[in-house]
């Protein structure tokens, strides 16, 4: 049975005496980690570990973030008069006309 199309098995590591795993060749190769990058480590207690190249992690978080990001607030502007208020200002600055 073929493995579903972008999901890869590469198989066990140990864990050495200072705690640190090899990468397989393979992964290596398909996630272009080279000598040298950085990679975020990830935990969750209940389903374990998880690795990411650091920039892929950082632009993940990016895009959460401006996703997120409410809209910019509208310039404050005057309320437009209802009929019946405008009716009332104009009633009672006539009658002031009047007095």
């Amino acid at each position: 049975m073929a493995a579903p199309k972008g999901k890869h098995l590469f198989g066990t590591v140990k864990v050495g005496e200072k705690g640190q795993i090899v990468i397989p060749k393979d992964a290596r190769e398909i996630f272009g980690i080279q000598p040298g990058d950085s990679l975020v480590v990830l935990g969750d207690e209940a389903t374990g570990l998880a690795i990411m190249k650091n920039e892929v992690f950082l632009a993940q978080v990016a895009s959460a973030i401006f996703r997120g990001k409410p809209a910019a607030e509208p310039e404050e502007t005057w309320p437009e008069p209802t009929g019946t208020k405008f009716e009332e200002i104009k009633e009672r600055a006539e009658k002031r006309v009047e007095e």
